[in-house]
């Protein structure tokens, strides 16, 4: 992190000053990874004790009849805590789609009221996104981005995205990969037939259809294994794929787990896998690393300054099921080599991934915000 240098009596009023809001798409129980982010930290926050609110610009899903009410319910409860609360941070979490049509709004409430506020970019390509806007949605965007106090960014492209397409101050903005709770140490595994889970939501651009074309392979029938593929979206037309693969009798499609079953999973589990197409940094990535699984993925958004290749985890070419089917039957095959990875990645996640640190990455930013001058309502 980049930021000045605060005073003595900077960090004392900042650490005293009021609890900091999340504003998620769906909130902690259905924003996806962003929630999940966000409830991790807000129960590490609690134990810690400090209280980060979260408050869902969305619900479930995006449906207007019921979405733009909880919109303006946001922006309500923002301004509420303009007058209660005046000190409070409020950190807005942003992706590309609906997400920034969303928080174009939210932001300019923060701007009017005068609130102190961190954006925070999540998304896979949203280089891509901006692209395709008009010139004067642009324009909204570039100055959403300038005008927040501090941006957050999940890794460098996304740095550089800020920078060089949206204009932001490089001074402003903090890089923070993203980080889950450590499960702690890995149990010894017993059983002979090695698990392979993929956690995200079943698509085309996490790759689902190259791993089930991998799991079909040739190369993949003649090993041991059993796969448990974790996640929403069209669950069923891929149960029909996998059926029609012949391969029914070895994978399974639960949909999406809550936080308990999920670290349930992992602890049985010795792969995971996740051959997406385009990521910011995948949570499942850095659950992987945290359980002490082997991690097979690919070389998109942030996961090379996650994962080492061979080190920590192994890279597949993005769309290649044969070299993802070569990789998975090389760890199904050779435990001693699953137990180098895991072992490994582990390592690698408690020295950079807790949220030990992450907690005081976030303190560090939250001081910088504090320092800033409020402006008053009604600002531009």
């Amino acid at each position: 992190m980049r930021m000045k240098a605060l005073t003595d009596s900077q960090i004392v009023a900042a650490r005293s000053a009021a609890p900091v809001r999340h504003y998620v798409p769906g909130g902690c129980e259905n924003g996806g990874g962003i929630g999940r982010l966000v409830g991790y930290i807000a129960s590490a926050a609690r134990e810690a004790g400090r209280a980060h609110l979260v408050t869902d610009t969305r619900g479930p899903r995006w449906f207007a009849p019921t979405s733009l009410p909880r919109l303006l319910g946001a922006i309500l409860i923002m301004a509420r805590d303009r007058i209660v609360a005046p000190e409070r941070i409020h950190h807005i979490h942003v992706a590309g789609r609906g997400s920034t049509s969303r928080k174009l709004i939210l932001t300019q409430a923060a701007r009017f009221l005068g609130c102190l506020h961190v954006l925070h970019l999540h998304d896979y390509d949203y280089s891509t996104d901006f692209a395709a806007r008009s010139l004067h949605r642009q324009l909204l965007i570039r100055r959403m981005f300038q005008h927040a106090h501090y941006v957050v960014a999940l890794g460098q492209r996304d740095r550089a995205t800020l920078v060089r397409l949206l204009g932001v101050d490089e001074r402003r903005i903090v890089v923070a990969h993203n980080c889950v709770p450590d499960p702690g140490p890995r149990s010894a595994r017993t059983a002979e037939t090695p698990l392979i889970v993929f956690l995200g939501r079943l698509s085309e651009r996490k790759g689902v259809t190259e791993l089930l074309f991998a799991l079909s392979h040739p190369v993949m029938k003649e090993l041991r294994w059993r796969a448990v593929l974790a996640g929403d979206g069209p669950v069923e037309d891929y149960r029909r794929r996998a059926t029609a693969m012949a391969l029914s009798n070895r994978v399974e499609m639960p949909g999406w787990l809550g936080v308990d079953d999920t670290r349930a999973l992992c602890a049985r589990a010795d792969i995971l896998v996740l051959p997406s197409h385009a990521e910011g940094m995948a949570m499942a990535v850095i659950e992987g690393l945290a359980h002490g699984l082997a991690v097979v993925t690919t070389r998109v958004g942030a996961h090379e300054e996650a994962i080492s290749d061979g080190k920590t985890g192994l890279f597949v070419p993005v769309g290649d099921s044969d070299a993802l089917a070569a990789a998975l039957a090389k760890l199904v095959s050779d435990p001693e080599a699953r137990k180098h990875l895991s072992a490994k990645g582990r390592a690698h996640f408690l020295r950079h991934f807790s949220m030990k640190a992450y907690l005081q990455s976030l303190e560090r930013l939250y001081e910088a915000v504090s320092a800033q001058p409020q402006s008053k309502v009604g600002a531009p």
